[in-house]
């Protein structure tokens, strides 16, 4: 995503990154999809990490603050931040209406780049991993899918080599865009969370993809000064 630049993730961003909660029949949803417990699916739970105010919508300070909350250096928030809310902003914001709360309408370009959690899944890229469905809910079959096929050396892992494979096979032919999306997104994932071994493993993908790793992270940092702070 990073012009989508990151759905962060990464958002998706990098990460990233919805239409409204939309809720799969049950027998589908409890085969394939996963749904939090506040009604948000598990793609506006990967990006609702960066709404610090938790009022659906997210500036650019916010996501600059949420990259800063997992430990990124000032200049990569920035051009996160920058790159996710302009790439994203105009893709997430329904063009038949206007928000008088947030300013707020896809006709029209608003210079402060809010990105609406509720409607992130408009953003999804091409050339992904198809691990979230078109209304942002998690398929658990095409998750077990990028270790079933790509996880050569070890099981639960993915190595460097073994993640370019796998973002060379979720290719598009000349989908130029979504290459760059998807390639941003696993390339950061992977430096800020492989093992001293070089693996990225399943349960921290899992994570990112279902939103709770960035708390993890956020938390992690906030211990280690605290510690460095007695």
């Amino acid at each position: 995503m990073f012009t989508q630049l990151t759905s962060l993730f990464f958002f998706s961003l990098l990460a990233s990154m919805a239409v409204s909660s939309a809720i799969a029949s049950s027998d589908q949803c409890n085969e394939e999809s996963v749904v939090s417990n506040n009604n948000q699916n598990v793609l506006q739970k990967h990006v609702a990490f960066f709404d610090r105010n938790k009022d659906g919508v997210i500036y650019p300070w916010e996501t600059f603050q949420g990259f800063r909350a997992i430990g990124c250096g000032i200049g990569l928030s920035t051009v996160a931040a920058l790159f996710i809310n302009m790439g994203l902003s105009g893709k997430t914001r329904p063009e038949s209406s206007f928000n008088l709360k947030n300013h707020s309408s896809g006709k029209f370009p608003n210079l402060l780049f809010p990105i609406e959690v509720q409607h992130i899944a408009k953003s999804k890229h091409t050339s992904d991993s198809g691990v979230y469905d078109t209304e942002g809910r998690f398929v658990s079959s095409k998750f077990e899918e990028i270790f079933h096929k790509h996880s050569n050396s070890n099981a639960n892992a993915l190595t460097a080599d073994e993640l370019s494979g796998l973002m060379k096979a979720y290719r598009v032919p000349k989908d130029y865009k979504g290459w760059v999306a998807s390639y941003t997104e696993w390339k950061i994932l992977y430096i800020l969370c492989k093992d001293k071994n070089g693996l990225l493993h399943k349960e921290t993908v899992r994570a990112v993809f279902d939103g709770s790793l960035f708390e993890q992270m956020e938390q992690e940092i906030a211990r280690k000064k605290d510690v460095a702070s007695i």
